[in-house]
């Protein structure tokens, strides 16, 4: 059988579907797997052993300068890549309008989450096969559930597997993922310093990515005289992907990478202030997360009301303390 599965984005949202292609690679024999989904996650689309080939779809791209991707070919490329082959099953794992739209250019029976479970109703009238699963779950087993009805399998028992292992090997180090969209999700500078030193103590090394002005200004921070924190240089998913899964722990804010590390089964810390994980949050074998302790969170907002002129760590993860932090990461690191 030849699935295409459409996924565009978000690095979050690709590694959310992990755990539902391992379920229908083992359920569906000599299934075989095409993803579409967006140029900057396809390194991480990829990761995932059942997936035969990426087609790459800039949709952010194009829909930013549509009559350059239409008279310089780049939409007919897409178009062309997606009708390529017929397939048995077009599985549309994002229920918005944008990602219906393009399972539609794809040769085979859509289907897709109904109206009711869609995060875009309308997109269920793009499907001929509409399945019921309320977001009232994680939407990795949201997901696994979709899988599940489309391919015509049972789930029953079978445990949840991202398909992705840890390496291991080498001299253990932590990363630290410190990056994040938004002001509210960032933890504190003291925070960050705090845990590197009690890393220090421990004799164990910090890494740290930066992606851009104002992150690498915050890593040379956190680095500033402590010799265990290194700062790695700038670059891509395929370089990143790899310094994660070698990882002895992740500590990380509400980012995308920290999914891909929960997803390797790295003992994974999440931080968590005005976004709520239980939807969205880490989903993989060893992971905790802290959140926030005060009424008003979470919040879902970008801007804290409390202290809107916060620019790097919000009151409600200010609460959590170094300490805090290094003893989650303590107990998932004791329990392997």
């Amino acid at each position: 059988m030849k699935l295409l599965l459409v996924k565009l984005s978000s690095l979050g949202d690709v590694v959310h579907t992990f755990p539902a292609l391992t379920d229908a690679a083992s359920r569906v024999p000599g299934l075989t797997v095409d993803w579409a989904v967006e140029e900057a996650f396809a390194p991480v689309a990829r990761l995932h052993p059942a997936v035969r080939r990426t087609i790459t779809v800039p949709l952010r791209r194009m829909l930013r300068r549509p009559f350059a991707a239409l008279s310089g070919g780049e939409a007919g490329r897409v178009r062309g890549a997606l009708a390529a082959e017929p397939y048995d099953l077009v599985i549309d794992g994002q229920g918005l309008m944008k990602s219906a739209a393009v399972a539609t250019l794809a040769r085979g029976p859509r289907h897709g989450f109904d109206k009711a479970s869609a995060r875009e109703g309308l997109a269920s009238l793009l499907y001929g096969a509409r399945h019921h699963v309320p977001e009232v779950e994680h939407m990795a087993v949201r997901l696994r559930k979709l899988f599940a009805a489309a391919l015509g399998y049972r789930l029953g028992d079978l445990p949840a597997d991202t398909g992705l292992r840890p390496a291991s090997g080498g001299a253990p180090y932590l990363v630290f993922l410190h990056g994040t969209t938004w002001p509210t999700k960032t933890w504190t500078l003291d925070g960050w310093r705090a845990l590197a030193g009690l890393a220090g103590e421990a004799g164990v090394e910090v890494r740290l990515f930066a992606h851009g002005a104002e992150e690498r200004a915050r890593a040379e921070a956190i680095a500033a005289g402590q010799d265990n924190v290194r700062l790695l240089p700038p670059q891509g998913l395929e370089g990143l992907a790899p310094q994660i899964a070698g990882a002895a722990g992740v500590v990380t804010v509400d980012t995308g990478l920290g999914h891909l590390a929960a997803a390797y089964g790295v003992p994974t810390v999440g931080l968590y202030g005005p976004t709520n994980p239980v939807l969205t949050g880490l989903f993989g074998p060893r992971v905790v997360e802290l959140k926030a302790r005060r009424d008003c969170a979470p919040c879902e907002k970008a801007r804290c009301r409390i202290a809107p002129a916060t620019i790097e760590g919000p009151p409600c993860l200010s609460d959590i303390s170094a300490a805090e932090v290094w003893q989650a990461l303590g107990r998932l690191s004791a329990a392997a």
